[in-house]
């Protein structure tokens, strides 16, 4: 999969933008401030409809201005298709070929990224709430049913925690409509939690290994936290440890008015040498292990849709040394549409360059580094 051309109009510190990717490898400089990652978070916008950098939608609509579009032409396995993203003070429109897409889940896996950013130190360093949105958002690009569960569970969960502060202002005894909920909250919530499993069991075939390339250090593995105390993850054993927990905790979380048991209580851990890396690793590991961690997520992609996500790498090469730095670039597959945001092209080899697009940007303008 490919992005060939993306238009901005009215997005952050653009005003019009239109310019086109190379296939493979593309590389855009400049200093900070001037938009680098803001043409990144564009691409990540287009494909999944929300920022990794806020959580409100306005907030990517450049100042004094009513309304922000994003416009790609992407390359798919088997077609070519325009995508369109509008957001205005009315909300949120998308769009393929000019045709209105008013389900998420027949949109999100239509283009599919990896993003890594700075701020992704938080998957590691960060609340559990990032961690299960990293999920939420991959598997989601992957599965289109899976934001249908997701989306339902939410709402039953919404649902459930709304009737057991009823129960416990009320004083209700009735629970048989709690019972109800409880079927159907369960039913959804064993799809997620077997999603998620397969997607970290695929992680921890490959991330050893691709850390030890990158970093030289072994044993990293992902440990799936959860709080039903599974250890089989098949859908009836999930069923029956998660309708207990339900069961056998009722008095407890009518105490607390909120379900306590279920996915969105979900986390997972990275861990080297059995030691958790948010207590136990430098900063430069963390990002290694994280960096690590989006590398094999392009394998799984390329496993699951039989073709490759656009890795997308902002300020990548930062407190990397000239070492990482080119080794990291050459384990990125060539097959792989890479974009990479960088603030100079020091220390980066010459033969890597020469294979790359290279993109200037300076105060919202972007132009094409010819030699």
């Amino acid at each position: 999969m490919r992005i060939k051309n993306i238009e901005l109009k009215n997005y952050r510190n653009y005003d019009n933008l239109n310019i086109n990717f190379n296939d493979n490898l593309n590389i855009i400089i400049g200093d900070n401030a001037q938009g680098k990652t803001n043409l990144l978070e564009s691409i990540y916008v287009l494909a999944v409809t929300k920022s990794f950098l806020s959580n409100n939608d306005k907030s990517i609509i450049k100042f004094n201005n009513h309304y922000t579009k994003i416009n790609g032409l992407i390359e798919g396995k088997y077609n070519v298709n325009t995508l369109e993203l509008l957001i205005n003070d009315n909300g949120k429109c998308v769009k393929i070929n000019n045709k209105e897409i008013k389900k998420l889940s027949d949109y999100i896996s239509n283009m599919n990224v990896i993003m890594f950013s700075p701020s992704d130190l938080d998957i590691i360093k960060g609340s559990p709430q990032i961690r299960r949105n990293l999920l939420n958002i991959q598997i989601s690009q992957l599965y289109p049913f899976y934001v249908n569960y997701l989306n339902e569970y939410n709402k039953l969960l919404k649902n459930r925690n709304e009737y057991l502060k009823q129960l416990s202002v009320n004083g209700f005894s009735d629970t048989r409509y709690l019972d109800i909920i409880n079927e159907k909250l369960v039913d959804r919530g064993v799809q997620i939690y077997l999603y998620r499993k397969k997607y970290l069991d695929y992680i921890n075939t490959k991330i050893e290994n691709i850390f030890f390339e990158i970093a030289g250090v072994r044993n990293l593995n992902i440990v799936y936290e959860n709080n039903l105390d599974l250890v089989e993850f098949n859908s009836e054993n999930i069923r029956e440890k998660y309708l207990s927990k339900l069961k056998n905790n009722i008095k407890r979380e009518i105490a607390q008015g909120m379900t306590l048991y279920g996915p969105h209580r979900d986390d997972f851990s990275f861990y080297i040498n059995n030691e958790n890396m948010k207590y136990y690793a430098s900063q430069g590991q963390q990002r290694l292990a994280i960096i690590a961690f989006k590398l094999v997520e392009v394998s799984f992609f390329r496993l699951e849709k039989g073709t490759s996500p656009i890795l997308l790498l902002d300020d990548i090469f930062s407190e990397l040394d000239i070492t990482k730095r080119n080794k990291l670039i050459e384990f990125i597959p060539k097959d792989v549409q890479t974009i990479i945001t960088t603030t100079d092209l020091k220390n980066i080899q010459k033969r890597v360059i020469n294979r790359a697009k290279v993109f200037i940007v300076d105060h919202g303008k972007i132009t094409e580094k010819v030699e």
